[in-house]
């Protein structure tokens, strides 16, 4: 369990809270231990490690801090009045909160930016609880954060070489995957003047959403799917965007940014020089065997969607009907009339079932292995539009949502979302009662950044379940087929004509290096998602432990913010001036 806790601490009436928040921030180049509470927590997000790294207790941040700012001479902290906020979560839990920016001058001079939290104490005086620093840009170079649109031939994508080593296209950086993290990270590296290719292996960017099951969508509020530079989906859009609508989205926007993309294009092998710290690259395009050269190659490859996870039972042979993972599962239209069963009750488990539903199949069972957190959409969509909306910038909306440490982010989502679904015993009596075993009170952060799903945001199927038109089997899980559908741990049978298998995927990226790059390079650069011991995650968008070698994966607005982040890292590569990770004073879990 990550240490930290939500402030007991109410503010007084008439704070003055930019009298309050100069002072402190003021006081940040000789911060002084008497400043902090106890239990502070400093998260950095690159501005100052190098890395994403989380600091707990006073003492220790306190050590990191001094340290940091004199090793990357930062300087020049100065409050933004216009962004302070009193935030009150209930009568107990308030707290000043503060925006700063500052500059790092070591080895590059960089543009920082940071934020406060601040607690009034029992004595009458006031201390920081949690710092939260920030990159925001290298200065001197182009902003990562703004891209002008390119006019161009409506059916323009391919693109074009950056360069040649012997006669072999080079890159700075090669990209391996076209979905979002991948052409958003081309966005950023372009916008920095970096040289980059993606490598699609569909013949269109639209294809790998084209692909997913016909009724697929988001799950989160549109303003949160935005594309960089830009609001991709504008009002004009419905608030839950179909698959269609995001692939749409997504190739329109590389058209318009004229994105380097290379259709139709695999990696099948490389290797790493290490005496040109350069990878060599074979690759294969429309069937035609190619070479390529970069400095920093990317994995894009989409963690959590496109390696399923298949699970073995006995006697597979032994089932006369359809076994489909959802991986390759689109509809449920030709099932009329037939048994339909679908095995997992995450988001897409409760989608395909819905579609059963629909279908008019003869019966509907979902199989339910273990308890699922299931948050209801109209308590995700009041948390996700307080924040992101037609009104904030999607900028100012990333650094609030994703600066915050993630035992705080557990801790406040926990509080508002508890303190919802509290409010509707009834809806989950109903789903007990027809044997779901629902979890109301879970924990939205570790199903997002440790499970990678696993959860449901009930758009509809929870009703569909508690009206007995979804029936639930949760008392065993399947160990078996046999001739008429599945055998379970307890003995019991369920007879099916037809089996969705909404089991997962691989969600580390690390398995996809392996098989292209070899078990020894996979191994020297680590595993991707999960969190360490800091609440950060591994690998992801920051140094690996191969030199060259990145990650970047995740849900909309993740692909969308730390794509940034990896693309200032590699152009201060480019410029020879690399940031300095600092790895000292780790967070042990005890």
């Amino acid at each position: 369990m990550l240490p930290g806790k939500l402030p007991q601490s109410s503010l007084p009436a008439g704070v003055k809270a930019a009298n309050i928040a100069g002072k402190l921030v003021a006081c940040l180049p000789t911060l002084a231990v008497s400043q902090l509470q106890d239990d502070a927590i400093w998260r950095d997000t690159f501005a100052l490690s190098g890395t994403l790294r989380t600091f707990y207790t006073s003492h220790t941040i306190l050590e990191a801090w001094n340290e940091l700012l004199t090793t990357r001479g930062a300087r020049d902290f100065e409050l933004f009045a216009p962004a302070l906020q009193q935030v009150k979560l209930d009568e107990q839990t308030q707290w000043i909160e503060a925006r700063f920016f500052f500059t790092a001058t070591h080895p590059v001079r960089t543009k920082c930016s940071g934020f406060l939290s601040i607690c009034y104490t029992p004595d009458g005086g006031w201390k920081i609880w949690v710092i939260k620093t920030v990159l925001e840009q290298i200065e001197g170079v182009a902003d990562v954060d703004r891209l002008a649109p390119v006019e161009m031939p409506a059916d323009a994508l391919q693109g074009q070489m950056n360069g040649s080593v012997d006669g072999i296209a080079y890159f700075d950086a090669v990209i391996v995957g076209g979905g979002m993290c991948g052409i958003a990270t081309g966005g950023r590296l372009k916008a920095l003047g970096v040289s980059y290719v993606c490598l699609e292996r569909e013949h269109s960017l639209e294809t790998p959403w084209a692909k997913r099951y016909k009724s697929a969508r988001l799950h989160t509020v549109r303003n949160y799917a935005h594309m960089p530079f830009e609001r991709t989906f504008g009002t004009e859009f419905q608030e839950f965007l179909t698959k269609d609508e995001v692939a749409k989205g997504h190739a329109d926007w590389a058209k318009r940014y004229r994105i380097n993309v290379w259709l139709s294009t695999r990696l099948e092998t490389g290797k790493y020089d290490e005496s040109s710290g350069q990878w060599v690259l074979e690759i294969s395009q429309n069937g035609q065997a190619l070479q390529l050269r970069g400095a920093h190659l990317i994995f894009a490859t989409g963690a959590g969607c496109h390696t399923p996870v298949v699970p073995r039972w006995a006697d597979r042979p032994s089932f006369g009907g359809t076994v489909v993972h959802s991986a390759n599962y689109h509809d449920a239209d030709s099932w009329k009339g037939l048994r339909g069963v679908v095995v997992g009750s995450g988001n897409t488990g409760h989608d395909v079932a819905t579609d059963m539903v629909e279908a008019g199949l003869s019966s509907v069972t979902m199989v339910q292995r273990s308890p699922t957190f299931v948050l209801p959409v109209e308590n995700m969509m009041q948390r996700y539009k307080g924040v992101y909306n037609d009104v904030i910038p999607t900028e100012i909306s990333d650094r609030i949502w994703f600066s915050t440490p993630m035992v705080i982010a557990r801790l406040v989502s926990g509080k508002n979302f508890h303190r919802m679904a509290a409010q509707t015993p009834e809806r989950w009596d109903a789903l007990a009662k027809v044997g779901f075993k629902a979890d109301p009170f879970g924990d939205i952060q570790r199903a997002i950044n440790v499970k990678l799903g696993g959860f449901y945001i009930d758009v509809g199927a929870g009703k569909l379940i508690s009206d007995g038109r979804i029936k639930i089997k949760s008392d065993a899980v399947p160990v078996a087929y046999n001739e008429t559908g599945l055998v379970f741990s307890n003995g019991s049978t369920l007879p099916a004509d037809v089996i969705v298998l909404a089991t997962g995927f691989l969600g580390n990226l690390k398995e996809h290096v392996a098989r292209l790059l070899g078990a020894d390079v996979a191994e020297r650069a680590g595993d991707c998602f999960g969190v360490d011991e800091e609440g950060e995650p591994y690998g992801v968008c920051k140094p690996t432990g191969h030199p060259g070698l990145w990650y970047i994966g995740g849900g909309m607005g993740h692909s969308r913010y730390y794509s940034r982040f990896l693309a200032l890292q590699i152009k201060a590569h480019v410029m020879g001036t690399p940031f300095p990770v600092y790895s000292k004073n780790k967070h042990v879990l005890s």
